[in-house]
């Protein structure tokens, strides 16, 4: 399994208190990709560009599909950019794949509703994998889990981007390297800016309905 379908296993059960927004796990999701590609050999990171490696056709199709879509032209693309464009319904993507593999299962009543159709993790070995590497509080995943809203109960005083206990985790731990932080902090600053947006709308809805309904 890859750190996108991890990460998206990991997201569908996040507590009772709230459920995961599609647009947010669809950002982190571009960012593990990177993430996954970084590993493989496929691309570096220059600053906040993505230079992409040689040809690479990685064995699961999804991470395949994002490696041939990485910019080869200079200027390169900056990571934000490519969270963005890649990000655009990658959560749907890849709900369709896990179900396809029989990663998801359906259910007719639950708290997380993915579209119009309910789904948890199915038992099977991949969700057992992403589960001991989520308890074992694997430093990429659980950043990425972190800026979508999923904490995991990490020692409060292991946590924090600088060690200051913020909830994020720290960029100093094995793992982290210049390139891999640069992702996971272009994630955390798109989810934001998204989160940014949210809350324009809702004000200026706000506004529209109060202007309707006059003084």
């Amino acid at each position: 399994m890859t750190t996108a379908k991890d990460l998206f296993i990991i997201a569908m059960d996040p507590g009772p208190e709230r459920s995961v927004g599609q647009g947010d796990l669809s950002l982190a999701l571009a960012g593990a990709e990177l993430i996954d590609l970084i590993d493989a050999g496929a691309l570096t990171v220059d600053e906040d560009r993505i230079v992409p490696g040689g040809p690479s056709t990685p064995r699961d199709g999804l991470l395949g599909e994002a490696a041939a879509l990485l910019t080869r032209q200079q200027p390169y693309e900056r990571i934000e950019d490519w969270l963005w464009r890649r990000g655009r319904d990658l959560s749907a993507a890849y709900q369709a794949a896990l179900e396809e593999a029989g990663e998801l299962t359906r259910e007719r009543s639950g708290l997380l509703s993915f579209g119009s159709k309910r789904v948890a993790p199915a038992d099977t070995p991949a969700r057992r994998g992403a589960a001991e590497r989520w308890e074992a509080r694997e430093p990429v995943l659980a950043a990425l889990a972190s800026a979508v809203g999923v904490e995991g109960g990490r020692p409060e005083e292991e946590t924090g981007t600088d060690g200051s206990g913020t909830g994020e985790p720290g960029f100093d731990e094995p793992g982290f390297d210049d390139a891999v932080t640069a992702v996971v902090t272009a994630v955390h600053d798109a989810v934001m800016e998204l989160e940014a947006v949210r809350q324009r709308r809702t004000i200026e809805n706000s506004a529209f309905a109060n202007l309707w309904r006059g003084p």
